[in-house]
């Protein structure tokens, strides 16, 4: 027969055991998740950062890259937490314990700070694609003209004629020079196989114009990775309490008295 007390010890440290075992599969199951938003955040920043590069010639400044740098960071951080939490699920270690707290905290600031900055260029989207207008101004219809190739790309891409619809063109010198009879092909809406950008027609063009579009492409990023907020912040969550339990269940060291000899 075991003493009550020994029995009871047993008892504990097999509740114990099994707890952390437990504890060690959540936080597994929350670096998968950490791998899964970071995926999704990165896929913003990436998409964020390609539209900025493609309509650089549109755009008033280069800050609206920053919410993406930040999300693409963001993502970085978040895939290393992932990694190294899975290794803290199979080690005892103090030490890899903390520093999986910290990325997580680097995590927070970070997403923050992309948050941050997507709410505020939200505000303030329209004026950013102010020089749309003149750029469709300079447009010559050359294929050596780098603004010329990026307003029939913009057209075709997003779908879109002109800057608010295809009347914008007849107030721009090209279609002057141009004899008037026209807009540029690009405008064709791909529907229609025998467009060729003759006003005659007006329903075989886009109907809708490229300042609208491009910013809606835009704002739908920039609110994608404002929402992304949620899912890190709720990933982390379970990460801070999980460690927490781990740390709390951390066997204590035992220290002795060394003697002098």
């Amino acid at each position: 027969m075991f003493p009550p007390s020994l029995k009871n010890h047993s008892t504990h440290t097999k509740m114990t055991d099994r707890r952390r075992r437990t504890l060690k599969i959540v936080l597994q199951i929350t670096c998968q998740l950490l791998w899964l938003v970071g995926l999704m955040v990165g896929l913003c920043g990436v998409y964020l950062l390609l539209n900025c590069t493609q309509n650089s010639l549109f755009l008033s400044h280069s800050y609206l890259i920053l919410p993406a740098i930040f999300a693409l960071v963001t993502a970085a951080f978040l895939l290393i937490s992932g990694c190294l939490g899975c290794w803290v699920s199979t080690r005892e270690s103090a030490f890899l314990q903390g520093l999986f707290v910290f990325l997580l905290v680097v995590v927070l600031c970070l997403e923050s700070t992309a948050t941050a900055l997507a709410f505020f260029h939200t505000r303030k989207l329209h004026s950013e694609v102010a020089p749309l207008r003149g750029v469709f101004q300079r447009y010559t219809a050359s294929s050596q003209d780098p603004e010329s190739r990026a307003v029939d790309a913009a057209q075709e891409e997003l779908q879109c004629c002109g800057v608010r619809d295809y009347r914008d063109w007849l107030e721009t010198p090209w279609f002057n020079r141009s004899g008037g009879l026209g807009v540029p092909h690009s405008c064709c809406n791909s529907t229609f196989y025998f467009c060729n950008g003759t006003l005659a027609q007006p329903w075989k063009l886009y109907g809708q114009g490229c300042q609208v579009k491009l910013e809606d492409t835009i704002q739908f990023v920039l609110n994608l990775i404002m929402w992304s907020f949620l899912p890190v912040v709720l990933v982390e969550i379970f990460g801070f309490v999980t460690v927490a339990h781990l740390m709390k269940d951390q066997p204590l060291l035992q220290y002795h008295i060394l003697g002098r000899s």
